[in-house]
């Protein structure tokens, strides 16, 4: 073996492959070391989150266009013969909205069902609260709710007709009658699974009365009374399309174009007017209520 082969040979000197650039790490700070590791830039911070929108919305998207694949099939085949197609609902909606008459039927609906749900929330938290608080009122009324709560809306059209005349009031009766019930209910639920801990902690504390229920109860019940919310919102919804389609009142709204189109027979009509209120529901869920109630959980850890 010769000198050269027993000499110390240097280690190979890595170097970057081609067109790759390798960040520095910020000075003061040693090459290779944790530290500089952690120091290099990576993916921007709004990079999560717009995957996550992505594939939230990728989903929905899939089960929409599986849906009318099907239906489009079903047509093809004639079954049910009198099904109309896909592209014939879709021309009812494009033809109401040319007309003139979609977006009055949609704002009028959206208006009434905020003035109603808005007024159930301002009834039904501070008495699900109420029924929370004393336990005569609970035993006397909760049960007369949840009665309530269990009718369908068609059921209460006759009455508030009967009680308020074919009219908006009487449109605005059942929105209450079918949101007040939910959201009480669900209220008195959230508070009843607080942990009785944190009450008498907060008591002892000097949180009592309204001081008790504002920074204690309340708190701890938010995500439940979010959830209650949201289902007052969607008993109201429903409850408002069955008082326009069958209180017989000449009222400008989602229902009127359905019973518009039970009227006439068209069916492609009836399907236009439904898949109207679905989208409609489906949006002020996806806009409104679910980004709430998803920061309200993550607040909590619980999402």
């Amino acid at each position: 073996m010769s000198t050269a082969d027993t000499a110390v040979r240097p280690p190979p000197v890595r170097t970057a492959p081609p067109h790759t650039t390798v960040p520095l790490p910020p000075p003061g700070v040693p090459a290779g070391t944790p530290a500089a590791r952690r120091a290099r830039p990576g993916p921007g911070p709004g990079a999560p989150a717009v995957r996550e929108a992505v594939r939230r919305g990728a989903a929905p998207l899939v089960s929409l266009l599986a849906v009318v694949c099907l239906w489009q099939l079903a047509w093809a085949l004639q079954w049910p013969a009198t099904l109309p197609a896909p592209a014939a609902v879709a021309g009812e909606i494009t033809t109401a909205w040319a007309d003139g008459s979609l977006a009055p039927a949609v704002l009028h609906s959206l208006g009434r069902c905020l003035l109603g749900f808005v007024c159930a929330v301002a009834i039904g938290a501070p008495l699900g609260m109420l029924l929370h608080r004393f336990t005569l009122a609970r035993l006397t009324t909760a049960p007369a709710l949840s009665a309530v709560q269990s009718l369908p809306a068609a059921a209460l059209v006759p009455v508030a007709v009967l009680f308020l005349g074919p009219s908006d009031t009487a449109v605005l009766g059942v929105v209450l009658l079918g949101a007040v019930p939910s959201v009480a209910v669900g209220v008195l639920g959230a508070l009843d699974q607080v942990p009785p801990l944190l009450v008498r902690a907060g008591r002892t504390m000097g949180a009592t009365g309204v001081r008790s229920a504002r920074y204690v109860l309340l708190p701890a019940a938010l995500p439940g009374v979010v959830a209650a919310v949201r289902q007052g919102w969607t008993f109201g919804w429903r409850a408002l399309m069955t008082a326009e389609l069958i209180s017989g009142t000449a009222l400008t709204g989602v229902g009127g174009l359905l019973d518009a189109g039970r009227r006439s027979g068209s069916l492609s009509q009836v399907l236009a007017a439904t898949a109207l209120i679905l989208v409609v529901g489906v949006a002020v869920e996806v806009l409104a209520f679910r980004p709430v109630e998803r920061r309200v959980l993550r607040s909590r850890g619980l999402a």
